[in-house]
């Protein structure tokens, strides 16, 4: 047996029964434990234990900044580290280091981006047993075949909000491979965001410079959070397969940042793929319903009030990590992982099997499924695709060959 087969078996899979009801069981908190809803006995499915289960966006290294944390020790809290990772059957990510709006005002975003990116790597090396650097699709395959855990390096936020190609050219030579064009939730000097001031009507000249430099390195272009113009001008000017790692549907849930099907569509048309988002906010109408009726919905661009250091900005950030919903979801608006699985099912019918993926957002601030308390949950995605009746080379498509296939087309490797 295989090392890496060996290592997806031992982990248990909680889950009771095979089918969960519509509606919650009992009333509870999204922070709290939900251990008592499963079984322990029950082993992971072997289609899981055998796929490559890849997930496109998962926040890493912010509390390890912060905080001087190690991700390969076990947190009480948060949704991810390297022994969670492992009990999920996850064989690989994208290692998506993060430079938040708090950077923006004292201009100290690439700072901490370059901060990041270094600390990713020293965590990398530092847990060598476990995980490696990945830069091809060739090396999660090799990665993986060692039972390692493949880190394909990512940013979300700006490396730079004036767009200076030689600064993307620098984190390139020290690895990162996928990259978010817009700052976040922040219009920059070259792409409008979903749901900030729109300065270019999507796209701008230098945005197209720095989508043909990325097609030339070889990175992934990931358009998350843009605007719906930027997104169909991007998937029309890169001449590689563009992402959007995480997110939901408009035409489920009406909030900026899910993308429409018109841009779903262009993206799959030029070989693309959408990473399914974790989050209610996302994928679930009562949930969006009973938060439009709650509160303004819409947000806005968050930036700290200007501080004089890099320093003060992380002491302020501190104040909110890790960054995971805390509150708590009344019975009838909190999900459950098959309506993540319908959601799933609607961009299959949407744009093809080839074009949906996993894109989680652990660490980064979802309001989860009930079913999924952090990444050692991920065997639920399995579960609930297979009670959809998805055969098991579709599934395996979406928890990670989708992405393997997008990352070799890109890198070329």
């Amino acid at each position: 047996m295989k090392r890496r087969d060996l290592i997806k078996r031992l982990a248990l899979l909680p889950l009771a029964g095979n089918v969960f009801p519509l509606e919650p069981l009992l009333s509870t908190s999204a922070a709290g434990d939900n251990r008592s809803l499963y079984s322990q006995d029950d082993q992971m499915p072997e289609l899981h234990r055998k796929a490559l289960v890849m997930d496109g966006h998962t926040h890493v290294m912010t509390r390890e900044l912060l905080f001087g944390t190690d991700i390969g020790q076990r947190y009480s809290d948060g949704t991810v580290d390297l022994p969670r990772a492992k009990e999920g059957g996850v064989d690989a990510m994208f290692f998506t280091v993060y430079t938040p709006e708090h950077y923006y005002p004292g201009r100290f975003e690439t700072k901490n981006t370059f901060r990041v990116v270094n600390l990713a790597l020293d965590q990398i090396e530092k847990n060598h047993s476990v995980i490696e650097l990945a830069l091809t699709a060739s090396d999660i395959e090799r990665i993986t075949r060692k039972g390692k855990i493949a880190a394909f390096l990512d940013l979300e936020g700006p490396f730079d909000l004036d767009g200076d190609i030689n600064l993307l050219r620098a984190l390139y030579r020290l690895g990162l491979r996928s990259m978010q064009l817009t700052a976040h939730n922040t219009t920059n000097a070259f792409i409008d965001t979903c749901n900030d001031v729109r300065r270019w009507g999507g796209i701008n000249e230098l945005g197209k410079e720095i989508i043909a430099e990325m097609n030339r390195l070889g990175m992934v272009i990931n358009i998350a959070h843009a605007s719906n113009e930027a997104i169909l001008q991007t998937a029309e000017a890169s001449k590689h397969p563009v992402i959007y790692s995480h997110g939901g549907f408009y035409s489920i849930v009406p909030h900026p940042r899910c993308i429409t099907d018109e841009a779903a569509k262009a993206l799959a048309s030029k070989g693309g793929v959408i990473g399914i988002h974790f989050g209610s906010l996302f994928n679930n109408p009562k949930y969006w319903e009973w938060q439009t009726d709650t509160k303004e919905t819409t947000p806005a661009s968050v930036q700290s009030a200007e501080l004089e250091t890099i320093e003060e900005v992380d002491q302020e950030l501190m104040k909110e990590v890790p960054l995971n919903f805390t509150g708590t979801i009344p019975d009838p608006y909190w999900m459950h992982v098959d309506q993540l699985a319908k959601v799933i099912d609607y961009g299959v019918n949407l744009v093809g099997e080839d074009h949906i993926a996993i894109g989680s957002d652990l660490d980064g601030g979802p309001e989860l499924p009930r079913e999924i308390k952090d990444i050692s949950d991920f065997p639920q995605i399995t579960l609930a695709m297979q009670r959809l009746g998805y055969s098991e080379q579709r599934i395996k498509k979406i928890l990670g060959l989708n992405w393997l296939r997008v990352i070799r087309e890109v890198t070329g490797g």
